[in-house]
């Protein structure tokens, strides 16, 4: 019997934890996954929950729920010994301890990729989590209260300032997403707030969406200037300090709330477990997705560099449409190897690309068609909607979205519960 260790519980940990768990015979290996947290969020609908278009309950899925075969371990992988075949777990309570393995499964992910900005650790706040999109939704109305009490014209100037740095997918839905937000919020607040709002998009690039072909990206340009949104091209933060933002094109921007979206970074598990890596810092796979020169380690996702001869770069980009592929055919191999069959390559073209612009718009290259406007919007959904672990997220997601059809966007401000003993610290102290 063959014990494997998956460590963490995203795309690649639950994807290829499912296929394992189809694959191997009951009873004949030991699946044990190690997560800092008991489910997976599907973060392509990040904007939407941040937007209150979707209930946070809804994108994530239990992994004990998920997975009947796999034992889950609340905490985070610390190092991998690839020679004592063990690894070093920084448990949920605190305590660590070594946990034994076969065959290890490294599916850590990424973290937002942050540069030595003056301001930016203390002031912004990026958008992978559901946190942060819970946070950002609370933080956007809670802004509208400020500027509606605020009789100071430049308190109200910044506390209606949103500056986005980064201008790829993640940046682009966010804002289109929650600019929508806050303009149909804006209903019940006193009139005249809706011009003193600034959104702000900011992008070292010269042009959003460099994924995406040219006029696709214009496209999206042209409908988020029309709503008011402002794009800075060419430009690049220098510094946040005391509500302004400052740009290197000289200028500075008053706001308040400033969210991060300029990238990723592959989790530092790789490194700190001495584990072969590429300039990125992530794990070098072969096209089985073996770590080279490693029997029994296994990488994929945004953790690993995974050749594809059909990528520009050479490697897979990191999106879910390649993750979930990747995950089902590093589960195959390990099943494979275990059963004595050869493993076969990672093979899997781009099918394109999608993006929401809120406001029932997007922009799409499904197969190299280029799609604009409701049909790219809606593809976008549906695409989501049904890559959606599990039947019963499928039907809260499907549901969230006729509510907000029949029924105005829900306002109320729920930023106390970041703080939940506040109120009995009160009474304790009374």
């Amino acid at each position: 019997m063959a014990r494997i260790l998956i460590v963490g519980g995203g795309y690649i940990g639950l994807y290829a934890a499912r296929h394992l768990e189809r694959r191997l015979p009951t009873g004949a290996h030991e699946l044990v996954m190690v997560s800092p947290e008991n489910h997976m969020t599907y973060q392509p609908f990040l904007p939407e929950v941040a937007s209150g278009l979707i209930d946070p309950r809804a994108v994530v899925v239990p992994l004990r729920s998920a997975l009947r075969r796999t034992r889950l371990i609340l905490g985070e992988v610390e190092r991998i010994d690839a020679e004592s075949r063990t690894a070093r777990i920084h448990l949920s309570d605190g305590r660590r301890r070594e946990e034994p393995f076969d065959v290890a499964v490294i599916g850590a992910g990424s973290w937002s990729r942050t540069l030595p900005i003056p301001g930016l650790a203390e002031h912004a706040v990026g958008f992978k989590t559901l946190p942060e999109a819970i946070w950002l939704r609370n933080r956007v109305l809670a802004q509208l209260d400020t500027a509606s009490e605020a009789e100071d014209v430049e308190e109200r100037r910044t506390a209606l300032g949103f500056v986005f740095v980064g201008a790829g997918f993640a940046g682009i839905e966010a804002i289109g997403e929650l600019e929508d937000f806050a303009r149909a919020a804006l209903a019940a607040y006193p009139p005249g707030m809706a011009s003193e709002m600034r959104w702000v998009v900011v992008e070292a690039t010269d042009r959003i969406l460099p994924e995406l072909d040219p006029t696709l990206a214009t496209y999206a340009a042209d409908r988020l200037l029309e709503r008011g949104i402002q794009i800075r091209t060419d430009t690049r933060l220098v510094s946040i300090e005391d509500g302004t933002v400052r740009l290197s094109d000289g200028s500075s921007i008053a706001a308040a709330t400033v969210v991060w979206t300029a990238g990723v970074r592959p989790s530092p598990l790789a490194s700190a477990s001495g584990l072969p890596v590429d300039d990125h810092g992530r794990v070098r796979v072969d096209r089985t997705l073996r770590v080279e020169g490693i029997d029994g380690l296994w990488a994929a996702g945004d953790v690993a560099a995974v050749p594809d001869p059909h990528a520009p770069s050479g490697y897979s980009p990191p999106t879910a449409q390649h993750a979930l592929r990747q995950a089902r055919t590093l589960a195959e191999n390990v099943a494979a190897l275990l059963d004595g069959r050869p493993p076969r390559p990672f093979r899997y073209r781009n099918k394109g690309m999608l993006c929401s612009l809120g406001h029932y718009r997007g922009v799409a290259d499904p197969l190299g068609v280029p799609i604009r406007g409701f049909p790219a919007w809606f593809l976008h959904r549906t695409y989501h909607l049904v890559y959606m672990p599990t039947v019963g997220r499928k039907v809260r997601i499907a549901l969230d979205w006729t509510v907000a059809l029949l029924f105005p966007r829900d306002i109320a401000q729920l930023g106390s519960l970041e703080h939940p003993r506040d109120a009995f610290r009160r009474s304790a102290g009374s």
